[in-house]
Parts: C-alpha cells; structure tokens; sequence
C-alpha cells in the first residue's frame, strides 16, 4: 500500500514569488495549476491591506480581496486605487495595477509572495441521489437534503449525474430545460442513461419508469444559461440552476445547503454559506475530518476570522487576525467536525450570524502532503523537532498563550534559504517579514526544514517562547517518496 495518495505536492500546493515591474497589469505563469485560494503578502514593506486573500468561490477581481490581519468585510472599496488580482488563469494567476503610487500588487519597489491551493479545480465531478417526496405535492429532493426543489448552484465545465434510480422517482422522468414547468428541452453536454445504456432523450422518458438504474449526467457548458430541472409529465416539482463561472457546487451534506469547491485527494475545500443564527450543520465536501478550519464574514457588519485547530479541541476557537490565546466559544457547538460537516453553534456567534454570508477554508490533514497538529517548546535555540513525515514547504504557527508575545508565523521555502527559515511573516500583521514596530527584529524565530518534519532552531524573544510553551501549526510539503525528489535530511 502506497505510504501517500500525493505523488507530487506542487500539483496541489506552491509557494510562488515576484518582483514588481510596475505595469499595468501583469500575468504570471509557473504556478503548475489554477489556483483555487491564492494568500498574497509583501515582504518588504508596511502596508495596511498588504495581506490579500482570494479564492474561485467567491470570484476573483475589483474588492473581492479579504485581510487576513483585519475583521473587515470583502474588499475595501479601493482595489481600483491600490491593485487586486484580476483572474485565476490556467498556470498562475493575474494582476491589475492600481492608480496609486502605493500599489499592492506590482509596484516596481517591492516583492511579493503567494501561498497557492488547488481546491475543486476547473472541471468538478460530482453526484446528486435525487428522490421525489410529498411536501405540497410531489417535489425533487437532493441527497435526502430537508428541503425540497431547492435553487442549485453548478458550476460551468463541472460533470454532474443525477442519480434517479431511487424508486420514488420511477413515474417522474428527472429531465433539463430552459424553463420551468414539464420542460426537457436542454440536451447541450447532456447524456441520458437507463440500466447503463445511453438512450435518446425520448427514450429515457419513454423507458424511464421500467429501468432498474436511471442517470442524467451534465458537463455544464461555458456561458450556459440559468437552468431548471423538471419532471417531463408533471410541472411544479423542481427549480433552478445556476451555471457559475465561479467555482464551487451545491453540497446537501449538512443542515445548510453550502457551495462547495473541494479536492478530496489534497484535503483542502473552500465552503461559502449563510449563517442561520442557530444550531446548524455545513457541508465541507472533504470525505475526511478537517483538522484546521477558518471562517470568515463577507459582508454587512465586521467579523473576525475565526479558526478551528483540531489541537485545541471543539470547545475553543482562536483568531486569525489577532494574537490572542485561544478563548472557550460555542462556535463549533461543542462538537468535532466529522468527514462531511462541520458544526455551528448558536446564540450569535461569530461564525454563524443569522443571515450573514461567510466563507471557510478547510483542511484535512493528509499522510505525506499536509499536516495540523501541536509542539511544546523546549525553550531553546536548539529546539523541538516536529514530526510531519514529509520536507514542509510551508508552516504557519502560532503560540497558543495568555501573555507575551503570540502572533501567528508563516515559513516557507520560496524566500528563505531552503533549508533554515529565519524571515518569518505575520498573518495577523501588516508588518514586513522579520519585520515588527518599525525595526527589523533581530532575534525572531527560526526553523529548519527537514525531509520528515521541521526543528526550532532559535526561540528568540521574538518567537515561540519559553520552555513549556505549546505552539499550534498547519504545514505543507513533499514526502520523499514523491516525484520532487527531496534530500534526505531527516532528523
């Protein structure tokens, strides 16, 4: 049995770098894959919005940026003015200049660094069991889903098969139109299958009620209209469809109905929903327990970005955007995600605010490619080792403590030296890497990158603290078993 599912860690993660050249706009290449969530930092400079995080969910473009060092809503309103990344493209990604000197994207003065993440990709697949039940008469209902004839979101270039074979649908030939009502007329990238065989559209209607298996599979075209999923003999018993550009698909695994975007082989989705104000559940897409989980507000009022880490439990969150501890919440409703939800608490709370709009990036650790997990330090320069069982390319960390210093850290191999990390940057700050309260610091933290996890080189004042103190961290990388070819350096 294979040791890891991940042959090549780049095809599904990749730390990329740039220098500015001050264009207008500016495409890069090299990335190996079409981003899905792209995390944008400079390093060499203060910026007030210089932490920028776009994913294919949302969409990409002009204020769709979010700072993960702030609790502010999607965009700023002066992407126009400061730059914004303008397209996810096939290898990479683009840029869009803005009309300020102070440019946060490609200004000739400064460098850049993006932490990028294959989630669903360009061409999904996915299945919908599809049953009819009575509820004001008879209704289509996804994957035993609590509410009937529901709106769903597709996206364009997904595969989708409805699965009818349930008997309940036996007298309701499950067809596509371009408008409600007994409409079965959309056939474009449509395929009809009965007991396995491919048929015309009529007959699949014709010998639908006599099949034993019954599927109607969709690839969604480029620019596809809006439409609508219907029974051929009887109207009234579906709705619509939104075929998006953007990416992500209706996931009825939870109590909220979610738009999902997920790469099940790397364990990573993006998970875009409206919160209910009460106890609820989320689908994540990941078919695994994810151990590290950030949620984030998109509109109306503030919110803070809010995270689990499987390390500190179900009962406590801690944030993004600040340095705090983790702190006793009833975010996750006291209970461990599990491989198809995640649990929302009531009463307010952060993640979960009635009506609000909200996306969460998921994580699944992964034998050979990632990793969520904790470490005690020992206090010293020659510090804890981290087992991982693969090179980390990226580590994100974070003291979890009451007092002193405590920002989050994130390390990774494409600025450093590939071994030895010691420019560290800081998800909750606007600051420079290795960079704090206007001065270089000059005794932050450092780690070595080994082939079978990382070691703490220095603690330093400006790390992760004295002896005894436990740091919680998500990491990312290469087994050498894989294709990348890593050194040993175990160790």
């Amino acid at each position: 049995m294979a040791y890891t599912t991940i042959d090549k860690s780049s095809s599904h993660f990749k730390n990329f770098t740039w220098s500015g050249d001050g264009n207008n706009t500016r495409s890069f290449t090299g990335v190996g894959f079409q981003p899905d969530f792209s995390w944008k930092k400079e390093r060499n400079v203060n910026y007030s919005i210089a932490h920028m995080l776009y994913d294919s969910v949302r969409g990409i473009g002009l204020d769709k940026h979010l700072n993960s060092a702030s609790n502010a809503v999607e965009g700023d309103g002066n992407d126009d003015t400061f730059g914004y990344f303008s397209s996810f493209d096939t290898d990479g990604f683009s840029v869009q200049n803005g009309s300020s000197g102070t440019d946060y994207v490609n200004n000739s003065s400064n460098t850049y660094v993006t932490w990028n993440w294959l989630a669903g990709g360009t061409a999904p697949s996915q299945t919908y069991t599809v049953k009819v039940v009575s509820d004001g008469g008879n209704k289509y209902r996804f994957d035993d889903f609590g509410t009937s004839a529901v709106t769903l979101d597709l996206q364009e270039g997904g595969t989708y098969t409805f699965d009818a074979s349930d008997s309940s649908v036996s007298s309701h030939p499950f067809v596509l139109g371009t408008s409600s009502g007994v409409d079965g007329s959309y056939s474009t990238g449509v395929t009809y299958q009965l007991d396995g065989v491919s048929k015309t559209y009529s007959q699949y209607t014709s010998g639908f009620a006599s099949a034993t298996t019954r599927k109607l599979i969709i690839t969604v075209a480029a620019s596809a209209p809006t439409l609508y999923y219907n029974c051929s003999v009887h109207s009234g018993m579906g709705g619509s469809i939104n075929t998006n550009s953007t990416h992500g698909s209706s996931n009825f695994s939870g109590s909220v109905q979610t738009t999902v975007s997920t790469n099940t082989t790397a364990g990573m989705s993006v998970v875009k929903f409206t919160g209910t104000g009460s106890a609820a559940t989320i689908g994540h897409g990941l078919g695994a327990v994810p151990t590290f989980i950030m949620v984030k507000r998109l509109s109306g009022a503030t919110g803070e970005w809010v995270c689990h880490h499987t390390s500190l439990g179900n009962a406590k969150s801690i944030l993004l955007n600040g340095a705090a501890a983790s702190y006793t919440s009833s975010n996750w409703n006291s209970t461990t995600p599990t491989n198809s939800v995640i649990s929302l608490g009531s009463g307010g709370v952060d993640a979960n605010i009635s009506g609000a709009n909200y996306i969460a990036y998921c994580f699944a650790s992964t034998i050979g490619f990632s990793k969520a997990g904790k470490f005690t330090s020992l206090g010293q320069d020659d510090g804890t080792f981290v087992y991982t069982g693969f090179k980390p390319s990226f580590v994100m960390m974070k003291p979890d403590v009451t007092d002193g210093w405590a920002n989050w850290y994130i390390f990774d191999t494409a600025r450093d030296h590939p071994s030895l990390n010691d420019t560290p940057l800081y998800p909750n700050l606007s600051t420079r890497e290795a960079y704090y309260g206007g001065s270089p610091a000059t005794n932050y933290s450092q780690i070595d990158m080994l082939s079978n996890g990382f070691k703490i080189r220095r603690d330093g004042s400006w790390g992760v603290g004295g002896s005894g103190q436990v740091s919680i961290y998500l990491a990312f990388g290469q087994t050498i078993v894989g294709s990348n070819n890593v050194p040993a350096t175990a160790q």
